[in-house]
């Protein structure tokens, strides 16, 4: 009788043993184990990425990454709500929007893009923010990143909404239009519409780096552009996964730092650019980056507090919480 229950507990050990492995084996949050579906859009925002896509089509990249790029937003965003993307890189304002449309369901994982815009001039007559007192200024969408970013550091070198004409055009090939037509005239771009537009019209300059006069009005924050973020969902079943796709994020947003012209090649290979040349004159201008934990959390929330302060909805109609920082 003993002998028979010490072989049915022994059986027992063994099954329980075998089960315990096999769960431990299967775990969720083995990176090689999950596709991490990326969605990004045609611009700065993807060129940290290249070498990364690039590792991931080669089969090279050490996990299973999908990636699909837009030129709108809108797309991006709408693929993400239904859970057919668990990670976007998307406008840094429109991260917090979506935070507060889904109750706090996302999550930042880094600041890919610092600021990408500057004023463009024929001539040399702008030497500060000062000098655009009573200049009429060119620029894409009211109410859009570019907007925002201007009327704040107008307000911050003492100039009043009056002090400067802003003539907003649906996109940025409309600003260099205008510029053509209107030399006297100024235009506020984003890379690589900045590089095309000197490109085309050899008499244009770089007048004035937005990010670096931000910097000098501001306290608090950075001018970002781009943000990552994560499904909420997705990061608490697949941590580990989406840690291993951080690190690949900043070794491939390094890449494109300190090998311009391979990653200008890329760039224009993914059609994130139409040409090499114009990538590699646009991307020392990009800012890009991957900055992650309390220094993301610093630069993106004196961010969206700026934004917050001209417009609610720009943000979604609230300061996202805490919550909203990935911070491990």
């Amino acid at each position: 009788m003993y002998n028979i229950m010490k072989r049915i507990w022994m059986i027992m050990l063994i099954t329980i043993l075998g089960t315990s492995a096999s769960l431990t084996g299967c775990s969720k949050d083995e990176p090689e184990d999950t596709t991490i579906r990326i969605g990004s859009l045609k611009g700065p925002t993807s060129m940290g990425l290249v070498e990364l896509m690039d590792q991931a089509e080669k089969g090279e990249a050490g996990a299973d990454y999908e990636f699909t790029m837009a030129a709108a937003a809108d797309e991006i965003n709408a693929a993400f709500l239904k859970g057919d993307l668990d990670i976007v890189l998307i406008p840094a304002n429109v991260a917090s929007v979506l935070y507060n449309k889904t109750e706090g369901q996302v999550a930042v994982l880094d600041v890919n893009t610092l600021g990408v815009l500057y004023l463009l001039e024929s001539g040399e007559t702008v030497q500060s923010a000062a000098d655009l007192k009573g200049r009429t200024i060119y620029l894409p969408g009211k109410g859009t990143t570019p907007d925002y970013a201007i009327q704040y550091i107008l307000a911050q070198n003492g100039l009043a909404p009056e002090d400067v004409d802003l003539r907003y055009k649906s996109e940025a090939a409309e600003v260099i239009s205008a510029l053509q037509e209107e030399p006297e005239a100024l235009g506020l771009l984003p890379q690589p519409a900045v590089t095309t537009a000197c490109m085309q019209n050899e008499n244009l300059r770089i007048a004035l780096d937005l990010t670096e006069e931000w910097d000098k009005v501001s306290t608090d924050g950075s001018l970002v552009t781009g943000v990552t973020l994560v499904r909420r969902e997705f990061l608490e079943q697949h941590e580990t996964a989406v840690q291993a796709f951080l690190s690949a994020h900043e070794e491939s947003a390094k890449f494109t730092n300190e090998n311009i012209e391979e990653a200008a090649e890329l760039v224009a290979a993914l059609e994130i650019v139409p040409k090499a040349p114009i990538a590699a004159q646009a991307i020392p201008y990009c800012n890009i980056t991957c900055m992650t934990g309390t220094d993301m959390q610093t630069a993106l929330s004196g961010y969206l507090t700026v934004l917050a302060e001209q417009n609610p909805e720009a943000i979604g109609g609230a300061l996202p919480a805490e919550d909203f920082y990935y911070l491990p």
